[in-house]
Formats: C-alpha cells, sequence, structure tokens
C-alpha cells in the first residue's frame, strides 16, 4: 500500500460510526474461554465458533474491522468460505494479531515487555497476501508497587515503533496498543499518570522511528479505577479523564482511537465510550471501540457449542454490536438494552 492507501484503510475503519472485533484470543486463551461453556477447544470448535461471529447477518453495519489469529485467518467457514472472504463479504477489513505475547522483560520483577519483532517483516508479507488489511500488536503496563518503571515503558514504546514501521512499510494498518492494565487497587488518578507517562513514550518513539501518525490507529486502554480498588469512578469521570489525557498525548493527526475494553462488562464499555463521545466540545479523532469479551461475551454464553443456539448467539452479537456504534455518536442509552433481551 501507499500512504494514501494507509490513510484511507484506517480512515475507513473508524468512519461512520463503526468499530473492530476483537477475536484474535490466543488458542490458550479461547480454551479458558471454552471451559466456562463446557465446550472442548479444538481447530473445528474455534473455527465454527468464530465463523459464527462473522456471519452474523448485518454484522458489518456496526463492525468495519475484525482482528484475527494465525489459526483463524488460514480457515474457512463450515460452508467452505475463506474467513478473510466471509469479512470482506461483510464489508469488513481482516486484521491480524502479530505479536507472540508479553514475556517477562529481564531486570524488571513483574513488568513485562511483548516479543515478536524476529521474523516479522516475513510474517507482515505472508498476512498481507492472506487479505489483511491491518494488525495489531499489544504491550501490556502493569501498575503496582513502584511500577511501571521508566524502562518497562520505553522498552514497550520502543517495540511498538519498530512494529508499526514495519507494518507501514510491508503495507498493513498498524494498530498500537498500549494497555495500562486494571488490575490492581490504585485509583483513577494513578492510572491517569501512568497513561499520560505511557502514551508520551509510545508517541516519542513512532516519531523517532518515523512512523506515519495519519496511517495508523491507537486502541489504549480507558483511564478508570483498578478493578481492587474501593472507590470505583463512575461514568461521567472515567469519560471526562480519558479525553482529557489524550488530549495531552494523542497528536491530531491520529485519525481514531479504538479503545480496549480491558475487563469491563459489556454495558459498562458501551456506557463509557458512549459518555467520551457525549461530552460537549470537539476532539481531533474518531473514538470507536476494539472489543473482544465486551462484545462476544453473551453470545458465546448463548452459543453453548451447539448449532441449535447459532442464530440466539448471532442476535446477541449484532445487538451489542448495534450498541456500540451508536456509542460512538453519544447516541446510546440503557433503555436500548430492551432490545437484546426482548431478542
Amino acid at each position: 500500500m501507499t500512504v494514501q492507501q494507509l490513510e484511507s484503510v484506517a480512515q475507513d475503519i473508524v468512519a461512520d460510526a463503526r468499530g473492530i472485533l476483537a477475536a484474535d484470543e490466543s488458542t490458550p486463551t479461547i480454551g479458558k474461554r471454552f471451559e466456562t461453556i463446557g465446550v472442548e477447544s479444538t481447530e473445528d470448535s474455534r473455527c465454527a465458533y468464530r465463523a459464527l461471529l462473522f456471519t452474523t447477518a448485518g454484522l458489518g453495519e456496526f463492525v468495519s474491522g475484525a482482528i484475527l489469529y494465525d489459526e483463524t485467518i488460514r480457515q474457512s467457514s463450515p460452508e467452505g468460505i475463506p474467513i478473510v472472504e466471509v469479512l470482506q463479504g461483510q464489508g469488513i477489513h481482516p486484521g491480524i494479531k502479530v505479536d507472540t505475547g508479553a514475556k517477562a522483560l529481564a531486570g524488571a520483577a513483574g513488568e513485562k515487555v511483548t516479543e515478536g519483532l524476529d521474523g516479522l517483516r516475513e510474517r507482515i508479507a505472508e498476512y498481507r497476501e492472506l487479505g489483511a488489511t491491518f494488525a495489531k500488536w499489544r504491550a501490556v503496563i502493569t501498575i503496582g508497587d513502584a511500577i511501571p518503571s521508566r524502562y518497562c515503558i520505553e522498552a514497550n514504546a520502543h517495540a511498538l515503533a519498530r512494529y508499526a514501521r514495519l507494518c507501514q512499510e510491508g503495507g498493513l494498518v498498524p494498530i498500537v496498543e498500549p494497555e495500562v492494565l486494571m488490575d490492581g487497587a490504585h485509583d483513577i488518578e494513578r492510572c491517569d499518570e501512568v497513561t499520560t507517562d505511557t502514551l508520551a513514550a509510545v508517541f516519542h518513539a513512532l516519531h523517532e522511528h518515523g512512523v506515519s501518525l495519519e496511517g495508523m490507529l491507537l486502541k489504549p486502554n480507558m483511564v478508570i479505577s483498578g478493578a481492587e480498588c474501593a472507590a470505583q469512578a463512575g461514568i461521567e469521570e472515567v469519560a471526562a479523564r480519558t479525553v482529557a489525557c489524550l488530549a495531552r498525548t494523542v497528536p491530531a493527526a491520529v485519525p481514531g482511537i479504538v479503545f480496549l475494553s480491558g475487563g469491563q462488562s459489556d454495558e459498562v464499555a458501551t456506557q463509557h465510550l458512549n459518555a467520551m463521545n457525549a461530552l460537549t466540545g470537539s476532539h481531533p479523532w474518531k473514538l470507536s471501540f476494539s472489543y473482544g469479551r465486551a462484545l462476544q461475551a453473551l453470545a458465546l454464553k448463548r452459543w453453548g457449542g451447539s448449532a441449535d443456539n447459532v442464530a440466539a448467539a448471532q442476535q446477541a452479537l449484532y445487538h451489542r454490536a448495534k450498541f456500540n456504534s451508536a456509542a460512538c455518536s453519544g447516541g446510546y442509552t440503557r433503555d436500548m438494552e430492551g432490545e437484546l433481551e426482548a431478542a
């Protein structure tokens, strides 16, 4: 892709109040999800479940991109249609997770750095041939006693920037995902501080590596209280702090910010996104979603591994995607949840 084509894809992914379905769970992770519904994780069961998601009628109205795992991008639906073609038929960009996971960072107890740069140029070329138009790399930043260290933040920022530059050279739009985890007892102020430091380091590294900001997307955490914090910040405070944090760290050239849900419940993740888009005043980037569990949880539960439940599972996904699309313009209300209950 040319620089202009990269920019066009990035803009298209966040256009028309649409967002991303993150379905890039690793084999061990999706195995744990399947355990909760009593389904054995096999290549066939994983393919059947993901094909269920991607063949949901009308999904492309609300979802513009789907992040796939290496196994999935090579698979076909039970009807024999390549998964990439299933997505393209819905008007959905196929994306691919290209990192190989977060590993212990040497010399930094309790901290991690994401690996996967070795051989990345060749993998990008292969994924382009398979039909991918964008990629994703996730870095994780843990808040704890005396962490994160500057060393950890900069190591992850450097890896994200190298990945992003390789993606753009290879013709994929990079989604840059620096996730400050919500695990822990820290308050929202501490999350705000760490998220600000992390994003500032990431954009400095992106600049140093010559990454085109117009041809990328950012996938950050929201500024939120730690999961174990006794005082949980409300919806409006999370929205206001998150937008303020982004305003001080994210250049206007970035076309869109697609939030991760990070362990939030389905409804709360939607409420937070809606509140951000309902704030008075304007911001230079589109604010959208790149949710995994917050889109899939009810669909997975309704499916339960049975072909008889496919329609019910697809209804759940369709409505959750519809609600988050509405949240992209500040038009979601809790009354809409009744549609899902009725379905």
